[in-house]
C-alpha cells in the first residue's frame, strides 16, 4: 500500500493560500508530517518567496506562460501530476471559482472525496481529516470524514485567519510537473470593474435587499459604506429576479465575514442569513417588526431605510468632521 505523507495547500489568490496556510499549519503539526504551499503560475519568484513567512516547510513551484490565463486545465494536470507522485495526505484548495471546479476534477481524476466549502477541519483520532459544513441552506451541520487519499476539501476565503509572517527560512523548489493544454482558446480578455478589495474580504460589508425601490438607491449605501471603509452588496432577489447585479451574498453566492455587517430592507431569508452567520456585529433594519433577519441580528432597529440611512450618514458626517 503507498503511504501518503504531508499536507498541501494551493490557490490562485495568495491571500487565500496564506490563511488556509495557518490550518494547514495545526493539521500537519497535529500528523507530525510536512506543510506545502502549491504555486502556480508565471513569473512567481517573488509570490513564492512571499509565501514563504506564513508558515509552509516547503513551497512547491511551477513557473510556466501556459498558467497565465488561469485556465482550469494546465492547473488540473499540475497538481493531478504532483500529488501522484508525492501522495500528500491532505490537499486543501482555496474556494475560488476557479478553484470549485479545480478541486471537484482533481477528486475526480485522482479517484478520490472531495469536500466543499469547509467551516472547520479536525483531525479524528484515526488519523483522518474530518470536515464541517453548512447544508439545507444553513438549516444543519454535516460532519463528514474520508475513505481514501488524499482527502481534498475547498476552503472559502476568511475561514482561517491569516498567520502572523515570520523569519523562518523555508525551501523553494522548482519542480517539474506535465501539462496539459485547454481545450478552450481565450480570444479576449476585457477586464471588469471591481472594487479595491473583494466583498468576501471587507471588514465591513453594507447590503441591500428587496426593501431597496430601485437601483440608484444604492447610493446612499455606496456612501455609508465609503465613510465607513466598506463595500456594498446585494441580496439573490436583487442580482437574480431584478438583474441589478451579477453576484449577490448569501449561501449561494458570495459569504461574508466582516467584523460589522448592515442588513438595510433584507428580510433574512435563510439562504442569505447563511451567507453571512459570520460576521462579527450583525445590524439589521427593516421596517417590518417581524423580519427574520432580526433573529440573528446583534441591533435591530425597526424603520423606513429612505429615512434611517441619510440620517445615519448625516450623522457620521458630523462626527468625521470633529
Amino acid at each position: 500500500m503507498s503511504t501518503f505523507n504531508g499536507v498541501w495547500v494551493f490557490s490562485e489568490n495568495l491571500d487565500l493560500t496564506a490563511e488556509m496556510l495557518s490550518k494547514g499549519r495545526e493539521l500537519a503539526d497535529k500528523l507530525q508530517t510536512e506543510l506545502a504551499a502549491i504555486v502556480l503560475g508565471h513569473n512567481i519568484k517573488e509570490q513564492a518567496e512571499d509565501l514563504a513567512a506564513y508558515g509552509a516547510d516547503k513551497i512547491l513551484t511551477a513557473d510556466n506562460p501556459i498558467f497565465k490565463n488561469l485556465q482550469v486545465e494546465p492547473y488540473l494536470g499540475a497538481l493531478a501530476d504532483l500529488a501522484t507522485k508525492h501522495k500528500p495526505q491532505i490537499l486543501l484548495i482555496g474556494s475560488t471559482r476557479r478553484g470549485k471546479e479545480l478541486a471537484a476534477r482533481l477528486a475526480a481524476r485522482l479517484q478520490t472525496g472531495l469536500i466543499p466549502d469547509i467551516v472547520k477541519l479536525e483531525i479524528n483520532e484515526e488519523k483522518m481529516l474530518t470536515a464541517t459544513r453548512i447544508v439545507y441552506g444553513g438549516n444543519g451541520i454535516a460532519v463528514q470524514t474520508y475513505k481514501a487519499k488524499p482527502q481534498i476539501a475547498t476552503v472559502p476565503p476568511r475561514t482561517f485567519e491569516k498567520p502572523k509572517p515570520s523569519d523562518k527560512k523555508v525551501e523553494v523548489i522548482n519542480v517539474e510537473v506535465k501539462l496539459e493544454e485547454s481545450k478552450a482558446e481565450v480570444v479576449e480578455v476585457k477586464p471588469v470593474e471591481a472594487a479595491k478589495t473583494r466583498i468576501e474580504e471587507a471588514k465591513i460589508v453594507v447590503c441591500g435587499g428587496r426593501g431597496v425601490n430601485k437601483k440608484e438607491d444604492f447610493k446612499m449605501f455606496e456612501e455609508l459604506a465609503n465613510l465607513l471603509g466598506g463595500q456594498i452588496g446585494g441580496t439573490r432577489p436583487l442580482a437574480e429576479d431584478r438583474k441589478w447585479f451579477s453576484e449577490w451574498v448569501g449561501l449561494s453566492g458570495k459569504k461574508v465575514k466582516p467584523d460589522l455587517y448592515i442588513g438595510c430592507g433584507i428580510s433574512g431569508m435563510i439562504q442569505h442569513v447563511a451567507g453571512i452567520r459570520d460576521s462579527r456585529v450583525i445590524v439589521a433594519i427593516n421596517k417590518d417588526p417581524n423580519a427574520a433577519i432580526f433573529e440573528v441580528a446583534d441591533y435591530a432597529v425597526v424603520g423606513d431605510i429612505y429615512q434611517i440611512i441619510p440620517a445615519l450618514i448625516e450623522t457620521l458626517k458630523q462626527t468625521l468632521k470633529r
